[in-house]
């Protein structure tokens, strides 16, 4: 080849494969920082709500309204606030995410659901039973419209989403709230009884019963069939196995755990809140210390995590088994509601 021919040859485009280096760089960078950043907010917006106290906070809302602290608004103010931290906590409400962070991070939507069942039996129990002096009377119309709200899917992004659900129910709760302190509207009631107590209590101590066993199923249990227990003429449906085995599937155990905190942490708000707007009832009941013990177990399970996973160690093995220590307290408490119950019932 002359040297003519060599010169005429077009030059070797060397800057298409750096730019093509460099273009990969730019979006490896661009993912990693993605990442940080999804990796950092699912850190800071993992944590639990801090508790509040459910009278202090009633208390400013009556003094900003210029109200009067009247039965049953300790236990009303409550229910919304605990429905206002559900929705605007840090991150907003993780349920019905369908982009990350929030639809990667399975523990808090659990959380979100616990305190979701809190709400939704306040809510039946106000309108059931604290609203209403007796079984023929009429239920409220804001409450009759709450707890249906708040029995509305939790985990609906489009319209009309969860979050739209369960703002129409705080706004009625805020109108039986009005009402209810308004000296000129006598429409709104609530009834501080011992029976309307009891009931609430009933639905509270099935909810803990509930998570007492799925927790314990965390490492399997094998145990005799008792639904059928003291009451020789009792049937049901179809036929049941003398032996039950239950076990909680490895993947949701951390689940059950974070369903059963956030019950938890809006139980002792509902029970503070409870004892302040009952406090001559259990007093008279001799009941009081009973309730707070309560309260006290339940606190407990809001203690810090200070492991990164949810241990499954077995009963007596090397490593802890949360799933259990949370049961004992729950099943705790669930006793001690029993008891309360009892004493309420008596008379």
């Amino acid at each position: 080849m002359s040297t003519e021919e060599v010169a005429e040859q077009p030059p070797i485009a060397h800057g298409s494969g750096a730019y093509i280096r460099g273009k990969g760089a730019w979006l490896l960078g661009a993912l990693l920082a993605y990442t940080v950043i999804i990796l950092a907010l699912m850190f800071f917006w993992s944590g639990d709500p801090p508790s509040f106290s459910p009278v202090k906070a009633a208390q400013r809302d009556a003094t900003a309204k210029q109200r009067e602290v009247v039965p049953g608004y300790v236990t009303v103010h409550t229910t919304i606030a605990l429905a206002e931290t559900l929705l605007h906590k840090s991150g907003g409400y993780f349920s019905n995410d369908i982009m990350p962070p929030g639809l990667i991070m399975d523990d808090v939507p659990e959380w979100e659901f616990g305190v979701l069942q809190q709400l939704r039996d306040m809510t039946l129990a106000l309108r059931n039973d604290f609203s209403r002096s007796q079984t023929q009377s009429q239920d409220d119309q804001d409450l009759r419209e709450a707890h249906p709200l708040f029995s509305f899917t939790n985990d609906r992004w489009i319209l009309p989403s969860s979050e739209s659900q369960y703002t129409l129910a705080i706004a009625h709760l805020r109108s039986y709230l009005d009402r209810l302190s308004d000296e000129d509207q006598t429409d709104a009631q609530f009834y501080a009884r011992a029976d309307n107590l009891a009931s609430y209590l009933n639905l509270v101590e099935k909810q803990l019963g509930n998570f007492s066993q799925r927790l314990s199923a965390s490492v399997g249990q094998v145990r005799l069939n008792t639904d059928l227990s003291d009451d020789p003429q009792a049937r049901q449906s179809t036929p049941g196995h003398r032996l039950v085995v239950t076990r909680t599937p490895w993947m949701q155990i951390d689940n059950e755990f974070y369903e059963a905190r956030g019950a938890c942490y809006a139980l002792i708000h509902l029970l503070k809140a409870v004892q302040h707007d009952f406090a001559p009832v259990l007093e008279d009941k001799n009941a009081l210390v009973s309730l707070r013990q309560i309260i006290r177990e339940l606190e407990n399970t809001q203690e810090p995590i200070w492991s990164p996973v949810i241990l499954n160690g077995g009963g007596f093995g090397a490593f802890a088994n949360h799933s259990l220590v949370m049961a004992n307290y729950i099943s705790r408490a669930s006793a001690g509601l029993s008891d309360l119950r009892e004493l309420l019932d008596r008379g």
